[in-house]
């Protein structure tokens, strides 16, 4: 045998590439109202306010006229791209294709993305008016008090009645309309030491309220659970917990998320470009149909 043969000998490496832990993609957007637009900004609805019916008091009276008040609301649209290089010396060198991971680690942050402008939108102004050129501010009543269950407490059951009896006062349609809570991590925590949460007592066979250790329905929302709250709705030791009907928040879409492997032949080496884009906006829709929490951060 040739004493030569070990310069054959190759040195392998992990055969498998892992993606750490993260976000893998958007949570929020299958919980909003979606559309898709072209050009500088949309309006996803025109509003027409309530009106109040008169009471006639006598027979062949003037005609009085009743005008409803009208509003449009606006989005509009960010761009993101992840454009990533891949050395074409290095890919030789690898086992495996490393292309199709780069792509699905870039979908997952552009789905990210999506949630940060849903999240930003809960309570940042929305454009309003016939051109946009207008706006309107998150309603302060709309927002549970963090003393409320207790002092500097986090989301607790107390809160969550709250803003129910808010969302009623306010004719939203638990009926046909999903209402949703975000929920983090240490949201998630305190409500499971609360005994209506987690006692058998109050979970009852055709609703029950955890499932698998995971919280899922209570008083007729559904837990969404989004950990970009935490950072992205974060305020001075508190968090903003965001409670919304899924008819009040919306998600335009330019363009959807996009991606393309390339050679780029004008960069030394001609290595390959891993290229994901998307184009999108959020808003809120109605006042009265998105709603805070705030939750005690130490």
């Amino acid at each position: 045998m040739s004493v030569n043969i070990p310069s054959w000998y190759v040195q392998q490496y992990s055969t498998n590439i892992d993606l750490l832990l993260q976000q893998k993609g958007s949570k929020l957007s299958s919980a909003v109202s979606m559309g898709s637009y072209v050009g500088t900004q949309a309006s996803p609805v025109d509003q027409v306010g309530s009106i109040e019916a008169n009471t006639v008091t006598s027979r062949f009276a003037d005609m009085p006229r009743i005008d409803a008040a009208l509003s449009r609301r606006w989005v509009t649209p960010t761009d993101y791209d992840v454009p990533q290089l891949i050395d074409s010396f290095d890919k030789l060198r690898l086992l495996t294709d490393p292309g199709s991971r780069y792509v699905e680690n870039a979908v997952y942050a552009l789905g990210r993305k999506k949630d940060t402008a849903i999240i930003n939108a809960f309570t940042d102004a929305a454009k309003t008016g016939v051109a946009g050129a207008g706006s309107t501010i998150f309603t302060a009543a709309n927002e549970v008090d963090v003393s409320t269950g207790g002092a500097n407490s986090r989301l607790n059951v107390a809160k969550i009645k709250a803003v129910k009896e808010l969302m009623r006062a306010n004719f939203v349609d638990f009926d046909n309309d999903p209402v949703y809570i975000g929920l983090t991590a240490k949201d998630e925590s305190s409500l499971l030491e609360d005994i209506q949460m987690v006692s058998s007592d109050f979970n009852q066979r055709d609703t029950p309220v955890l499932q698998d250790g995971k919280l899922t329905r209570f008083l007729g929302m559904n837990f969404i659970y989004c950990e970009l709250i935490e950072s992205v709705a974060a305020g001075t030791n508190e968090v903003d917990v965001p409670v919304w009907a899924k008819s009040g928040m919306h998600l335009g879409v330019w363009n959807e998320i996009q991606a393309s492997i390339t050679v780029r032949n004008d960069i030394q080496s001609e290595p390959w470009q891993a290229y994901v884009k998307m184009t999108c906006g959020a808003t809120r829709l109605e006042e009265n149909k998105v709603y805070s929490i705030e939750s005690y951060r130490a």
